[in-house]
């Protein structure tokens, strides 16, 4: 079953955090499980942003998480917000064009 990861998250440091996926990206071509990204910026927040990260299944998921890219990037991440992260993971019931 698809599956859809949220990440939202504030930070004052936007463009640091887009260089960093960016060298994410780089360093885990060929092994990233992640097969598509939506970046999101809040109207009403103008810190606050949401990811949206596509993925074949859960497992892919988890799988992409325990990529130690995928690790250091969260570190270096983690780094850059304004508190903890939220986390969103769904199963995705039905897709469709309107």
């Amino acid at each position: 079953m698809a599956f859809v990861q949220l990440i939202e998250f504030s930070t004052s440091k936007p463009e640091e955090v887009e260089k960093i996926v960016a060298e994410w990206e780089s360093s885990s071509q060929g092994t990233r499980t992640a097969r598509r990204v939506l970046s999101t910026k809040d109207l009403d927040d103008p810190n606050r942003y949401t990811h949206i990260v596509f993925f074949d299944s859960y497992e892919s998921a988890m799988e992409n998480s325990n990529l130690p890219e995928t690790q250091e990037y969260a570190k270096k991440l983690m780094a850059l917000m304004d508190g903890e992260p939220v986390f969103r993971n769904l199963d995705v019931l039905e897709e469709h064009d309107l």
